[in-house]
């Protein structure tokens, strides 16, 4: 997969997925555009990136970023963040927080930037797989995502005049930094990552890398005909039952 003379934003470029996904981006010859809360860690992922400061979930930031941006061949959309609870546990704060952070951002960046993709250019929105199946204490986020699934068929449809794809994948498990903040808020840590590793036939986390393999393969040419689709990439747990 060569990206050589295309222009690609990936948001949450700052850690995890998208910091992997950023830097097999620029080995493949894409110019990035690096998105995110925190200047620093985006600077730290790839110095000679074109980086900004962005709170997607900020519509007037993200209005006033797309009205001065240049026009973009792909965008991955990683951006977000995780609070467990159940329905009845979590706050409405929180919930609120989980529909801006994994919902309303992609929405906005799709919203104010979908006249800065060129006719034929891919998007890809990160999903999960618990945006399809439930499992205890992740309600608002599973809500969330799976809103960002219907997202990216909607768009698949709207864009489809302009050869625009837009796909989502849903990931299980794999191992950031926003796992081990959640295995650090937990009573049982080392229970928890345990049981984390055995949800999917393979027994084990992903890692970021093969997670970016499959969001590359979509915003490339490659993957020409996909459009409208939500991949589960989770060992496999999508495929059993819970």
């Amino acid at each position: 997969m060569s990206f050589a003379g295309k222009r690609v934003l990936v948001t949450g470029a700052g850690s995890g997925l998208g910091r992997a996904a950023a830097r097999m981006l620029a080995e493949r010859g894409a110019e990035l555009v690096l998105a995110g809360r925190r200047l620093e860690a985006l600077q730290e992922t790839l110095p000679t990136a074109s980086h900004i400061a962005l709170d997607h979930s900020d519509e007037t930031a993200v209005a006033a970023f797309a009205k001065d941006c240049p026009l973009f061949d792909g965008m991955l959309l990683c951006a977000g963040d995780l609070v467990t609870g159940s329905v009845a546990s979590t706050s409405v704060t929180d919930f609120d927080h989980m529909i801006a952070a994994n919902l309303r951002g992609p929405w906005l960046l799709c919203h104010h930037l979908g006249l800065r993709l060129k006719r034929g250019s891919s998007v890809v929105l990160v999903g999960s797989n618990i945006g399809i199946r439930a499992i205890p204490d992740s309600a608002a986020y599973s809500v969330a995502k799976a809103g960002l699934h219907m997202l990216a068929k909607v768009l698949a449809l709207e864009w489809a005049t302009r050869a625009i794809r837009c796909n989502a994948i849903a990931p299980g498990p794999f191992h950031t930094a926003m796992v081990d903040a959640r295995l650090a808020a937990s009573a049982d840590p080392a229970g928890d990552l345990a049981n984390l590793a055995t949800v999917n036939p393979l027994h084990r986390l992903g890692r970021p890398e093969e997670v970016a393999a499959l969001a590359l393969h979509l915003l490339s040419d490659e993957s020409a005909w996909t459009t409208g689709a939500v991949i589960p990439i989770d060992g496999g747990a999508d495929a059993v039952a819970p």
